[in-house]
């Protein structure tokens, strides 16, 4: 069988004969990414066969001269024989997330009160010793105690906890805190479960909110008898490196060993960030016994390892939407073994959890005014009405916005232009770079500056088309058309000019496109216009640093008065949350998730003309957008080019 050598580190592995040089960089223990979760379509899992034979599938996004140089794509590129290989520098990932060090104190969301709230409660017992003259079994002698000192009857365990119950009774000398979930969110009045005992006294429980998102997970740690939010860990998903949107990982999942990996990635993800929880806050991850997960429902589905093909294929209808009452050792999480694990509800399939719970975390659910609450992502998933009623959608608007699809795009990492100002005179252009550093790319709240910017100084007309006899040395023509260049190579991290070319410009303006037509198609579904909307809730990572007046000016939000959109972060976490806390909310979740009407957008004739009149910048109607016709007043370009 062929070896193949990995440099730098000099790593061998020996695979079968016509492996994929990503199978064997896996093998190796080699992170090599894939956006596009191995389809062949980034172009950014390329590495260098220094030797041997390969054979290449594809070559897309590759030159010649790269092939010349023995680039190949790791995930399209055949072993045939012993190979050297060398792979690239991978972007880091340092995204400004709400990390470790810079969350703020989250705020109780309602008045906590833990007896009447709380599902999974500690009661301290003085359980009587076996003898000779009373030989009742263990469990049985336990269940005797929590009903004559609390009137608890009828609990019941798992196998997993009576296997641990008798060594933990004699180790306390039969003095301990048992910890029960009293009920569950589907009944109110099934017997209680025993999780585990803890030796002596203890009044504090453990609990853990979890946000899966397609890119960043998030975890709080809180302590179940206050209600307070000890401790809160942000990370990006492990799974990011096989496939940035979720289609690419469906994708995946379908492949030899998929869908077991990127479970495994996920959980590991947040097994990491619940352990560093509680190694600063000095507990066990084993005194957690509760969870509560959010996110949408294909990342539901791979944290739990059920095939997500359904999703992607028409009539679109997911495994399951309302996943019953679990245990923390059915997924592996680095918690009590027997902990409750309360995977929130979903309404469709490509609208989630993370939407139902933010729904009701944001107050959609009881506000009384027409509301439209808006998660941009990878698919922008959107909802509105007024709480008596509430329909949603979801739109595919692709990873443009997160990098992906963009030639010199990426994640919101150091070095990444995250915003972008052009003198209107000289079309000279004034950057923000994270991190400070030199720019190494541009960011998707970046891009929708840039684009903004553009736009209004008249760099490109309204079809996204660039204006070549600007007079500007930075408007040029390119290998696709038209380019504009943002940082010259002098300035930039590796020595080449970062650039927007038009090919960027039209995913871009695809994936806004994609955005403002939901908006308008779930509006018209029910007879409303978007000026009818009083409040525009912008939930999210992305949505914290979106800057409103850019995404107007290039029709990506509708023109509205500033007051009107609201920008709560997070609300799936929040949700998750409020869920651990509250029997009532995570009912309230349960009812929204019933309550929401889904519209399918792939099956309404409007969509498409509604796409394709927002395509334009900032839409073919520019009376639906007054605020960027004063703007463009200021300044007439010229004709454009058609490049």
């Amino acid at each position: 069988m062929p070896k193949v050598v990995f440099n730098p580190g000099g790593k061998e592995v020996i695979i079968p004969a016509g492996s994929l040089i990503q199978e064997a960089a896996r093998k190796a223990g080699i992170e090599i990414g894939m956006p596009c979760g191995g389809q062949g379509r980034c172009g950014r899992c390329a590495v260098i066969v220094e030797s041997g034979p390969v054979r290449r599938r594809s070559t897309i996004r590759l030159s010649a001269s790269d092939v010349q140089a023995g680039y190949a794509l790791s995930c399209q590129t055949v072993v045939d024989g012993d190979v050297v290989v060398t792979v690239p520098p991978q972007e880091k990932i340092e995204r400004r997330l709400t990390s470790d060090k810079s969350a703020a104190k989250v705020t109780l969301p309602f008045a906590y009160n833990y007896d009447r709230d709380q599902s999974v409660r500690a009661f301290y017992v003085r359980v009587n010793p076996p003898s000779y003259a009373d030989n009742t079994d263990d469990f049985g002698r336990l269940a005797r105690a929590l009903a004559t000192q609390h009137g608890i009857q009828n609990v019941h365990a798992t196998l997993g906890t009576l296997r641990q119950l008798s060594e933990a009774l004699r180790a306390a000398d039969w003095d301990v805190t048992a910890i029960l979930e009293m009920d569950t969110w589907q009944s109110s009045n099934g017997p209680p479960r025993l999780i585990t005992v803890y030796p002596g006294y203890t009044e504090t429980t453990w609990g853990v909110a979890i946000d899966i998102g397609t890119t960043s997970n998030v975890v709080y740690l809180v302590n179940l008898e206050s209600g307070e939010v000890v401790d809160t860990a942000a990370d990006y998903n492990g799974q990011v490196t096989r496939g940035e949107d979720v289609i690419s990982r469906i994708i995946y999942a379908g492949k030899n060993g998929g869908l077991q990996e990127l479970q495994t990635l996920v959980v590991g993800t947040l097994n990491r960030l619940i352990e560093r929880m509680c190694r600063r806050q000095h507990i066990e991850p084993a005194e957690i016994t509760k969870v509560v997960v959010a996110g949408n429902t294909t990342m539901m589905h791979l944290f739990l390892a059920l095939p997500p093909e359904v999703i992607r294929k028409s009539p679109f209808v997911p495994t399951i939407n309302h996943i019953p009452p679990l245990m923390a050792h059915n997924v592996g999480l680095a918690v009590h073994p027997e902990a409750s694990l309360d995977c929130l509800p979903g309404v469709a399939s490509y609208v989630g959890a993370d939407i139902t719970a933010g729904v009701v975390s944001s107050g959609l659910d009881r506000t009384g005014v027409l509301t439209m609450f808006i998660d941009i992502g990878t698919n922008g998933e959107i909802v509105l009405g007024d709480g008596s009623w509430m329909i949603s959608c979801a739109c595919s608007a692709g990873p443009a916005f997160e990098g992906a699809g963009v030639q010199f795009g990426m994640r919101a990492t150091a070095g990444a232009i995250e915003e972008v100002w052009i003198d209107q005179r000289t079309l000279e252009p004034t950057v923000r770079v994270i991190g400070g550093e030199p720019p190494r790319g541009i960011c998707g709240s970046g891009l929708i500056s840039l684009l903004s910017e553009m736009f209004i100084t008249g760099v490109i007309d309204k079809g996204g088309n660039f204006h070549i006899e600007s007079g500007s040395e930075r408007v040029r023509p390119g290998n696709h058309g038209g380019e504009y260049v943002v940082a010259w190579g002098r300035e930039s991290a590796d020595g080449r000019d970062i650039v927007i070319t038009k090919v960027d410009v039209d995913n871009l303006l695809r994936a806004k496109a994609a955005i403002y037509a939901g908006f308008s198609v779930l509006a018209h579904s029910v007879g409303l216009r978007l000026e009818d909307v009083q409040e525009f809730i912008i939930a999210g990572a992305f949505g914290q640093y979106l800057n409103i007046e850019k995404a107007i000016q290039i029709g990506l939000l509708p023109d509205m008065p500033w007051e009107r959109f609201k920008f709560l972060g997070n609300t799936s976490v929040l949700g998750a949350y409020m869920a651990l806390l509250s029997r009532s909310a995570r009912a309230e979740i349960a009812e929204a998730a019933r309550k929401l009407t889904y519209l399918e957008l792939s099956a309404d004739n409007s969509f498409y003309d509604q796409f394709t009149s927002a395509l334009f910048l900032p839409h073919t109607d520019i009376g639906k957008f007054p605020s960027v016709q004063e703007a463009l007043a200021v300044k007439e370009p010229a004709p454009a080019d058609s490049t």
